[in-house]
């Protein structure tokens, strides 16, 4: 069996439509983890949705072969940012490197995926100006906790995560800009949570915008 995909004429194979389900359903039990403060059910299905999400981009009859061996190669580093982050410890300065990584990957995937100057222009003028605002933010929160040591990482992860959107716009297809931007998202409200005013409803949204990123990343593949 098959499963059409609406933006074009590929389908997902059997295969990898059991994995997206998989993926999906860990997702659903993490959110059910982040909400209730589960920690042990949280430990297996974070990592584990991430792992299913790559399975399922492997399995895909991917548009290009070149933008999915990158966008998994940038999966790979979502599991390990992931297993940093939820560590008792805080390890947010390797899980930020690992993600960082994993942004990068992504948007050399995009590249693959016949971005043209036009859409480049109109990524550079939706992206950047945010970006740029919201950095700001972040490290000006920084600096009036008096601690401005985390700034130059802050930086250069809004570079890499900016560079990754724009490619994602160039580029991507609609469910894959998609994904692209609730990965901005999701990051940003990581960092307001961390950085700025932390809020009860912010854990649960990162880890829910985390996974439909996730989603459209690989389904944009297609």
């Amino acid at each position: 069996g098959s499963w059409p995909g609406p933006w074009n004429n590929r389908t997902v194979t059997g295969p990898a439509a059991a994995l997206f389900g998989v993926a999906l359903a860990c997702s659903a039990l993490d959110w059910v983890a982040v909400a209730r403060r589960i920690r042990p059910l949280e430990y297996v299905c974070k990592p584990a949705a991430a792992a299913a999400f790559l399975a399922t981009a492997l399995a895909l009859d991917p548009a290009s072969d070149a933008s999915r061996s990158w966008c998994c190669v940038a999966l790979a580093c979502c599991i390990v940012g992931d297993v940093f982050l939820m560590l008792p410890r805080d390890a947010f300065v390797p899980g930020l490197a690992a993600f960082a990584a994993a942004q990068s990957c992504f948007a050399v995937s995009f590249a693959f995926q016949e971005p043209t100057a036009l859409r480049l222009v109109i990524a550079l003028v939706l992206v950047v100006p945010g970006t740029v605002v919201l950095t700001r933010r972040f490290v000006g929160a920084l600096a009036r906790g008096g601690d401005q040591s985390m700034a130059p990482a802050i930086v250069f992860y809004a570079v890499v995560i900016s560079a990754m959107a724009v490619g994602a716009v160039a580029g991507g297809t609609a469910v894959g800009i998609a994904g692209a931007l609730l990965f901005l998202m999701s990051d940003s409200l990581i960092a307001e949570h961390r950085f700025g005013l932390a809020r009860e409803w912010q854990p649960l949204t990162i880890i829910v915008t985390y996974h439909l990123a996730l989603t459209g990343l690989v389904l944009g593949l297609l």
